[in-house]
């Protein structure tokens, strides 16, 4: 099991997809990630499509990923299930 921590930006003009950056050290960090996606904070499809880009980077299926907390938020807690 894997925790990741995603800070996400729903209704940008393009997708990207980014290790965020320590504000300490200014290193990438393995866990923390910043997301715009298109799709828009409604009906559930920015999660969606949250959880289908990370899936892809991991390598897993999708339903191996998950958000556990900040349904409704920018800011994510998403577990990847072994």
């Amino acid at each position: 099991m894997q925790y990741i921590h995603a800070k996400v930006i729903a209704g940008a003009g393009k997708e990207e997809f980014k290790p965020s950056r320590s504000r300490a050290t200014g290193q990438e960090s393995a866990d923390h990630f910043e997301i715009s996606v298109r799709e828009k904070a409604e009906r559930n499809e920015a999660n969606k499509r949250v959880l289908e880009i990370i899936a892809l980077h991991f390598k897993i299926p999708t339903s191996k990923a998950r958000i556990i907390n900040g349904h409704r938020s920018p800011s994510k807690l998403i577990i990847l299930e072994d």
